[in-house]
């Protein structure tokens, strides 16, 4: 081992007390957090571990915006700072480059370099310096980099940085400041309907609505009689995402000089419009439209499909029916066809045409084996195949479906079916509709390399955690990972943010490190991998209050990853708080029900709280529905009232049935997740 990894491994095992302090403080910036920080820094003044003290303190007032305050802890640092020493310099403002050879923040030095440059009449240095750093683009650079060449009078050069912030970068932080800097110029340099249009782009896919508006609006006054279709299209459609529906239909009430296909998306988007507003006679008819001016048109596809499912939701099954075998005609090989088709034949089996419902899944198999639908076309299919006693065909199907999708909610239920089920000695050739399926990719079983134990990087990361620092360690984390090319990374990324309490960024990383997880085997995976995807915080008052509430640990925590994926702080757009995200009115009852004094909505973000809580209301959900967790997940999810509704569509053969037959996507997708993760906890920790 080497010196310098020599004391930075030392100063991790002597810091190991401060992360948990320096966590709070990162996170809650209190006098009582600076105070504990502070008395830690002080107490181990002669120590490295006492240098990543005060760096935190120092970080921490950077993050109240209270610079002043920074400079002292941060000098302080600088003694013992050693491999750290870059986050202290770059963080002080002074010589950054000192200590450049094995840091990340060489960008941000030349940047802070720059400025002060420029701020000593020194633009042509600056330029020389930033000039280096323009790729990968970032807006700060280019935003510094157009000053320093309009403090040079090279306006071209200039107008072409600040262009590129403003216009291909609109929802960076520098991009009004761009502008502004942009009509300083003499003379201003007019924007093109090229850069324009990639800004009101960019802003329509940010969800910024109400700013793409206005630049389609711009872009519309000014374009070409050829060009003018397109822009009212757009502006159309911003107005309506942003809730203007009004203003949308005006736009469209003519479109001279539209092609067949922007007069297909003008009805499409009026269509819109009409189901928004809940207009839905206007909405068929728009519909109507398409079809006899458009009947290939990809807007008549989405039209379609938005017009079966609005059937479905106000339980219109046979028009739902008809529409949904519409769309899978019209467009057999469309990115619809195998949803289309699918509803379809499970209306044909709620309908209880089993015949024609037989038929129309082994269509599916046929057809789309590779659709997100295959999974329930196997477990109905093998299903049917059980009522008519065709033993031997159900456990080929069963057995299918569990070995191709594993963890899937309907692998699970195909098991415990398939428990159920005599032997059967049937060839298997006799069931060729199951060879159309294909194999997982990537099912190989993963073996972890090592991490470089002497890389800078990697026991800087480890160093930077103790302090709370997560963002600067994930960084020389992935930088390491980078350089050495090992398969190491997300692994180590996640049982980072674990370490420090980030359970959702842990599940988001190994979420995008292996998006087919729920399709393999337990085995094929390293174990650190499911422990990451599948954590179990919190895990003391969780099983405590499940139990005493007659629910299962792992139920609830599925629902908890579901909800929160773990994040104590997270508030949802309607407000709702915590693990289980609960609403404050709803906590305020529940609070009354367990007698729990002094209650207030704040407390919603204490997790013990939140858990004592959330699993007493779900308790009650459970009993309002006579037991059935399947249906106390949907009321959790849509609400009672409608769970009672879909209750009363006729009767349903099972839970499964049930769940399957939800006409919220969202709210399927929800109860079949939840059942989903809850077996795989189970499988990874045992019976609770």
């Amino acid at each position: 081992m080497s010196p310098r990894v020599r004391r930075i491994r030392q100063a991790f095992v002597a810091s190991t007390s401060l992360r948990p302090m320096a966590q709070q403080l990162i996170q809650d910036r209190s006098p009582a957090g600076y105070a504990g920080v502070e008395s830690y820094a002080r107490a181990h003044s002669k120590e490295d571990a006492g240098a990543l003290a005060w760096l935190v303190v120092g970080y921490a007032h950077v993050l109240d915006h209270d610079c002043a305050k920074a400079i002292d802890p941060l000098n302080r640092a600088k003694p013992l700072a050693g491999d750290l020493g870059d986050y202290v310099a770059y963080y002080l403002g002074t010589c950054y480059l000192q200590t450049g050879r094995d840091s990340l923040l060489v960008r941000e030095a030349h940047l802070s370099y720059a400025g002060a440059l420029l701020a000593e009449g020194r633009a042509s240095e600056a330029v020389e310096l930033l000039e280096k750093d323009r790729l990968p683009a970032r807006s700060d650079v280019e935003l510094a980099l157009g000053r320093a060449y309009a403090a040079l009078h090279q306006n071209d050069k200039a107008a072409q940085a600040l262009a590129n912030v403003y216009y291909n970068m609109p929802t960076s932080a520098e991009a009004d400041t761009a502008n502004s800097e942009l009509k300083k110029l003499s003379p201003v340099p007019p924007a093109t309907p090229a850069q324009r249009k990639t800004r009101a782009d960019l802003l329509m896919k940010a969800k910024r609505y109400n700013d793409a508006t206005d630049e389609y609006r711009d872009l519309a006054m000014h374009a070409s009689p050829e060009g003018r279709p397109a822009a009212e299209l757009a502006l159309a459609d911003a107005l309506h995402r942003s809730g203007r529906n009004r203003e949308a239909k005006a736009e469209l009430t003519t479109l001279p000089n539209a092609t067949s296909d922007q007069n297909a998306q003008r009805l499409y988007i009026l269509g819109e419009v009409a189901w928004s507003s809940d207009e839905n006679e206007a909405f068929y008819r728009t519909v109507d439209e398409l079809r006899q001016t458009a009947p290939t048109s990809t807007w008549l596809e989405q039209a379609l499909l938005s017009a079966a499912n609005l059937h479905l939701v106000h339980h219109e099954y046979d028009q739902a029916l008809d529409t949904f075998r519409e769309l899978q005609q019209r467009f057999p090989t469309g990115a619809r066809a195998s949803y289309a088709h699918w509803k379809a034949a499970w209306l044909t089996l709620r309908f209880g045409r089993n015949e024609e419902a037989k038929k129309l899944f082994d269509e599916q198999l046929a057809m789309y084996p590779g659709g997100n639908e295959t999974s329930a076309a196997l477990y109905w299919r093998a299903r049917m195949a059980e009522e008519d006693n065709q033993t031997g065909m159900a456990r080929a199907y069963y057995q299918k479906l569990s070995d191709r999708f594993r963890n899937y909610y309907y692998a699970e239920l195909g098991r415990q079916r398939l428990q159920k089920l005599p032997s059967a000695a049937d060839p298997p050739d006799e069931y060729p509709l199951l060879d159309h399926i294909p194999p997982l990719e990537h099912g190989d079983k993963v073996t972890l390399a090592e991490p470089p134990a002497e890389d800078i990087h990697l026991q800087k990361a480890e160093l930077l955690g103790n302090g709370g620092l997560v963002d600067f360690a994930v960084r020389e984390l992935q930088a390491a990972a980078n350089a050495d090319g090992g398969n190491w990374g997300p692994a180590e990324t996640a049982q980072l943010y674990i370490d420090t309490g980030h359970y959702d960024r842990a599940i988001e990383v190994m979420k995008h490190s292996v998006p087919s997880y729920f399709a393999v085997d337990i085995p094929t995976l390293p174990r650190a991998y499911w422990e990451a995807l599948f954590p179990r915080p919190y895990w003391t008052e969780l099983k405590r209050f499940s139990l005493a509430n007659g629910l299962d640990p792992y139920l609830v925590a599925s629902l908890i990853r579901q909800e929160s994926e773990f994040n104590p702080l997270a508030v949802s757009h309607a407000n709702a708080v915590g693990l289980m995200q609960l609403l404050p009115k709803t906590g305020k009852v529940v609070a009354r029900q367990v007698e729990l004094k002094r209650y207030s909505p704040a407390q919603l973000f204490t997790p013990a709280v939140n858990l004592q809580l959330g699993t007493r209301y779900f308790r009650g959900m459970v009993d309002k529905f006579g037991g059935s967790f399947e249906h106390a997940l949907a009321a959790y999810n849509a609400g009672s009232d409608r769970v009672e509704e879909w209750m009363g569509q006729g009767k349903y053969r099972d839970s499964p049935e049930f769940v399957e037959s939800i006409p919220f996507t969202e709210t399927r997708d929800y109860v079949q997740a939840i059942l989903r993760n809850a077996s795989v906890y189970k499988q990874l920790y045992g019976t609770p």
